[in-house]
This record gives C-alpha cells, structure tokens and sequence, in this order.
C-alpha cells in the first residue's frame, strides 16, 4: 500500500550559520524569538471502476538530514529560495492558530507559517496569545513581504474557518484576495512535519494537547442545482494519462485544478491506476467552470447515506451523488475507497459532455489528506 509523504528536501529548519554579505538570502535565517517560552483532449477513455484494480506504488523516502535534527525547535525561519524569482510568486498558504506549546506564563504559543505552494518561501513567527488579532496578522504579512523583499501576494490561502474573520480583515485592508481552501497541501503536510521535527522538541511542548481550532466537518448539504450532472461512475485512469491531463489543463483550455506531485515526494509507476469520479452532462463546460470557482478539496464515499460527498473550501460539505445501497454498488463503493487510500488518498473529478467520452472539459486532481495533528 501506498503512503505519500512530505518531500523533506524542500523544508528548509533554521540553523546557525555563516551568510555571504552579499547573498542574504542564500540559506534559511534563524531570527530570534520575539517573547520567552519554556525555552485532455487525447485523454484515454476512463475505464470504469472495478475492485482489486489498483496496482501498488511506490514513494520516495528520503530521510532528514540528523544535523537538522539538532536545531534549535525555539528559533523561527525566513526564507527565500535565490533561484526563484520573487515576482512570481503570487499566492500565499497560511496558518495562524495556537500550538501544544506552553510560554512562561503557561499560555499556549499561537504560530503564524507562512508558504507558497513550491516552498519557495517558507517563514515561520512565534506569538503570545494576548496580541492575535487582524493587525497583528497584518504587520506580520507585511514584515515578510519587507524582509524577504518579495511583493505581497495577490492571494492567501488558509484552511481554518475559526480565523476566517482575521484573515479576511488583513488581507482585505492590504488589498489580497483571501481565499478559504484546504488545497493549501504544501502548508498542511509542512504543519505535519513541523509537528514531529519542531513542535515535539520544543521545552513548552504539551504531549497530548488537542488542537484549539480543529477543522469543520458539518453535516453535508444538499447540492446547489447549478452543480448537478446528469450522469457518474467511478472510474479509473493510469497515473500516465492523470499526468498527460494535468500537464495539459492550461494549454487546452480545460478547467481543473493540479497538485505539485514532485514536492509531494510522489513516485507513482505510469500504469498505476489512479481511483476516480467521472460526471457527465450536457452542459458540461457551464458545470466545470462551476466547479472552478469552488476550491474542490475531495470526495469520500459516505456507506450511511449511499452517496458520495464533494468538500470545497473550508468546510463546505455537499451530497454530490447517490446510488441505491446493494451489496454489488457497496463493494463498489468500498473498493473504490480501498483504491484511493492505497494511493495515499489521491484521487480526481473528471467532467465530460458524455462517460464515453475521451475528453473531459474539467479534471482535478484531489488529494484526501487527514487533518494536521495542529
């Protein structure tokens, strides 16, 4: 079975070191604490879904280097990739919660973390809880942007509800577009890893504490009927034909939505076949450019209820298409389910005018990831 993990290259940790006076930016930089703490088009047909189908994969694993281990889980990180050009960077993911770490006055430490989705920029502030509001969040986004000499992005991503109303207020008084999306997956999956390589280690560490803003999971809502098809099945596509779609959904104008496999640390053999949802329907281009506007995040099968869930944004939840419980459309549906964890969770939506179609007008890949131990 298949298990994807962060691609541990691309994090940079804060280290000591000697910097060129003329390249500043040339590695990560430890900055101190600011307060104490306890120190296509010829897309193949889909082939529709059968159990027992999914051949394994196989993932990178890369170790962190042990010198990293031995950093210092109290300093915090800025850092700019030098062979990136800064004005290409547009769009910003974000974190700004508390963590199981305790301060000196035996309050939790709030984080704000800051990435692209290439990890290009990577940053990292410590807070007290007595100073989170929007113009804290503000100085801060700004302080990055000066510090990193980077343009403020034209938009940030983040992924917790609770928070909606300072982002929203900072980014909008700064002029960037906020958008409420759990495809921040770069920034959920380095959440992950800084729980086990940072936050684990730090003296205030708290073993056992709950996260203080945990993610949404509503009871799933009736379908907008701009967003019906007409027609689904689950289907199935070799990971070759998922990679030949995605590399194609800008230059044939296809709508969708791709994820940075690479920095997912994801080797998949080409013939692996990749779990997915195909949706017909007649108005098919109207439906996927729908669909675009929506941050789709995933799919699941819910056995209950005999249908399957669509997640967008934060926490929209919607019941995205049913069928009749029997034990032939249940070991289907189980299957199915089966597929996409032994692919770690990845999976797509593919939109055509018709199921045997070749081409599809709409096609995103997804990832079903669990929330971050944060």
């Amino acid at each position: 079975m298949a298990s994807f993990t962060f691609n541990p290259t691309r994090i940079r940790t804060p280290t000591l070191q000697s910097h060129k006076p003329n390249s500043p930016r040339s590695k990560p930089t430890r900055l101190p604490s600011t307060f104490s703490t306890n120190t296509t088009n010829n897309l193949p047909k889909l082939h529709h879904f059968r159990p027992n189908s999914v051949s394994e994969s196989s993932v990178s694993t890369q170790e962190i280097d042990e010198a990293d281990v031995e950093d210092d889980p109290t300093a915090e990180l800025s850092y700019l990739d030098p062979e990136t050009d800064p004005e290409s960077i547009t769009e910003w993911e974000l974190d700004f919660c508390s963590r199981p770490i305790l301060d000196i006055r035996g309050k939790k430490v709030w984080e704000l973390v800051v990435c692209d989705e290439s990890l290009s920029i990577q940053h990292t502030k410590y807070f007290p809880n007595n100073v989170i509001n929007s113009i804290t969040l503000k100085e801060a986004i700004v302080a990055i942007s000066d510090e990193l000499g980077v343009p403020l992005p034209e938009k940030i991503r983040y992924f917790r509800s609770q928070m909606q109303t300072i982002i929203t207020k900072a980014c909008t008084e700064l002029g960037i577009k906020p958008i409420p999306s759990k495809r921040c997956l770069s920034l959920l999956l380095w959440l992950e890893e800084r729980y086990e390589t940072v936050y684990t280690r730090h003296p205030g560490f708290q073993k056992g504490s709950k996260p203080l803003l945990a993610l949404d999971n509503p009871f799933p809502m009736e379908l907008p009927e701009n967003l019906f098809g007409e027609k689904w099945a689950f289907v199935q596509l070799p990971f070759s034909a998922v990679e030949k779609e995605i590399s194609s959904l800008d230059s044939n104008m296809v709508f969708g939505a791709s994820l940075d496999l690479d920095l997912l640390g994801i080797e998949i053999d080409d013939e692996t076949l990749i779990p997915g949802l195909a949706v017909a329907s007649s108005r098919s281009k109207p439906l996927a450019a729908w669909m675009n506007g929506l941050e789709v995040c995933a799919i699941e099968v819910d056995f209950a209820r005999a249908c399957l869930i669509l997640s967008v944004g934060i926490s929209g939840r919607y019941i995205y298409a049913t069928y009749k419980k029997s034990p032939v459309t249940t070991k289907e549906a189980e299957a199915w389910e089966e597929a996409k964890k032994a692919c770690g969770g990845l999976h797509f939506l593919a939109i055509q005018g018709d199921l045997e179609s070749d081409d599809c007008v709409g096609f995103w890949l997804l990832l079903d990831l669990p929330p971050p131990p944060v």
